[in-house]
């Protein structure tokens, strides 16, 4: 066993976290559940929502059987809703080819939708305890830090090095629990900003930490400005109080999550409504305008509320367009910005 898997389970039997939902028990599915919630998600964050998710849908096969909308509308709120669809998909297709299972072989589990190498990496390590490497952010950032590897972790040389480094720590035994270890200690001690250095178990073989590059390390990737986009959403009610949604397209920002209709500007606004709604556009309420920010641009949302009196034909309770009252929107998957916005609204 090398020292650094030596110091980090010697660390983890003392202070790392034992207490997680998905280590009680440790099943493929609940692990797997955990991984693709936490790939842009803290744990503290996370909990919450496996418990509600876990509770609702306990195994693979009852993933699998339940409608999208369920899917997502468990997931609202956890952001980055591709995660969600590919559990969905992958689960159908463990159904459909696996007898209900997911793979133990690593290939066959990365052919599945939403599972790379390190995800697929920790579930057969975790669940299975099979000697697989990981390399998540964290483990990115203490692999630079501990061996002094410069470059974004990101480009492909850097990270194919990274990978050899995670291999080459890899234990013998107790692979479940060193896998644990390592993500925690990144997410606890070699944290991205004020590690705690001096409670750090590989301390003195840190290269990081003996020329001075903690704080430079790993190296960022290159920047540049967020491009601003900026979108009018139109929020419609009707004499009973409720809300027109619409289905968002099956690919694409919040991909099939019901939102608020969205137009570019003014003009298409009172097309959109001409079209659907007997309301003025001229009369609309402004509400305040806000910023949400994904990882490749910035949106400028613009909110216009309208009282409706009528619909046109098209519109109704289908597949794409509907009414739904307003204590009832937990039914559907929405994103997060227009949930706390039609929130508001209450």
């Amino acid at each position: 066993m090398s020292a650094f898997a030596e110091r980090l389970l010697a660390w983890f039997d003392a202070s790392g976290r034992h207490d997680l939902p998905w280590q009680h028990p440790r099943t493929p599915y609940r692990v797997w559940v955990a991984e693709i919630m936490l790939q842009q998600t803290q744990v503290q964050t996370a909990i919450p929502y496996y418990t509600r998710f876990l509770d609702a849908l306990p195994s693979l096969p009852a993933l699998a059987a339940a409608e999208l909308d369920r899917v997502l509308a468990l997931w609202s709120g956890l952001g980055y809703y591709a995660r969600a669809r590919n559990l969905h998909r992958a689960a159908r297709i463990c159904v459909e080819r696996h007898g209900g299972e997911l793979p133990r072989d690593i290939d066959a589990l990365q052919a599945l939708p939403g599972i790379g190498r390190s995800t697929a990496g920790a579930i057969l390590a975790q669940a299975h305890g099979l000697r697989f490497a990981i390399l998540d952010g964290n483990v990115k950032r203490s692999l630079a830090r501990y061996h002094g590897i410069r470059g974004w972790p990101g480009s492909g040389p850097v990270e194919k090095r990274l990978w050899e480094l995670s291999e080459s720590h890899l234990p013998q035994t107790r692979l479940a629990d060193y896998t644990q270890a390592v993500m925690d200690f990144g997410a606890t001690v070699c944290t991205r900003s004020d590690p705690a250095c001096v409670l750090c178990p590989l301390q003195d073989d840190c290269v990081a930490r003996r020329e001075g590059l903690v704080d430079r390390l790993p190296e960022p990737k290159p920047g540049k400005p967020l491009p601003e986009r900026r979108t009018i959403m139109l929020v419609l009610r009707d004499g009973d109080g409720r809300l027109l949604l619409t289905r968002r397209p099956p690919t694409g920002i919040w991909a099939c999550l019901w939102s608020l209709p969205e137009v570019a500007d003014h003009d298409q606004a009172r097309h959109w409504l001409a079209r659907h709604c007997d309301a003025d556009y001229d009369h609309a309420e402004p509400l305040p305008v806000f910023e949400h920010v994904f990882s490749h641009f910035r949106l400028h949302i613009e909110p216009m509320l309208l009282h409706v009196t009528q619909t046109r034909t098209a519109v109704g309770d289908n597949p794409d367009l509907r009414w739904q009252p307003l204590a009832a929107l937990d039914e559907l998957g929405l994103p997060a910005p227009v949930r706390k916005l039609l929130g508001s609204l209450a």
